[in-house]
């Protein structure tokens, strides 16, 4: 049997301390997951807003590189895409949100001198880069958006088998002790009290 259940004042003082501290973390964590809650929804909205926009660029740079491809052949296109240096501007950090470390996406947007000459090419090969620049800084939020969604539900996940934890379990269990206890410190109380009374009444008689 748990020492700590035995009906004594200072076992009721901890149950009524633990049942306090219990109380306040369930209203913390329904905080947090609440906060979580909504962070994880804005990322939703943003990640759709995001897609779309994806889709209509992709669109609009293969349009262009169709065109560039039309006007000045495909394989003058590829040779001039092999001149495009290889991306490595991109750097990762991390934010914390309640807790939660989400990834933070940062790309270099300066803008690169053209990796071929303009004699010879068409303003279609110029858009197609320019679109298809777009859509690499798009998929890089939305990259990042979508890492970050679900790293966010996962935390929601943990605090809420917490929250759960706490308001099913632990707050009933340190509330029934607390009543418990005192119930049973009452019943002492009034047999102590009995039995004074009646050692006075015999007292009295003598």
């Amino acid at each position: 049997m748990d020492p700590n259940t035995f009906p004594t004042k200072g076992n009721l003082i901890l149950a009524k301390n633990s049942l306090v501290l219990a109380k306040q973390g369930f209203e913390l964590m329904d905080k947090k997951r609440n906060i979580l809650i909504r962070e994880l929804m804005d990322l939703i909205d943003e990640a759709s807003n995001i897609q779309s926009e994806i889709d209509v660029t992709f669109t609009t740079a293969y349009k262009a590189l169709q065109k560039a491809n039309i006007e000045m052949g495909i394989h003058n296109v590829a040779q001039i895409a092999k001149t495009i240096p290889e991306e490595d501007s991109i750097s990762i950090k991390l934010r914390s949100i309640m807790g939660t470390e989400i990834p933070f996406v940062e790309c270099d947007k300066t803008t690169q001198p053209a990796a071929y000459s303009f004699y010879g090419t068409r303003i279609s090969l110029d858009e197609a880069c320019y679109q298809f620049n777009r859509v690499k800084e798009l998929t890089l939020r939305l990259s990042m958006i979508e890492n970050s969604a679900y790293r966010l539900a996962s935390s929601i996940k943990k605090t809420q088998k917490r929250a759960n934890a706490l308001q099913n379990i632990t707050i009933p269990r340190y509330t029934t002790l607390v009543a418990d206890i005192q119930n049973a410190l009452e019943e002492k109380e009034r047999e102590e009290f009995t039995r004074l009374k009646v050692i006075k009444r015999m007292q009295g008689k003598t």
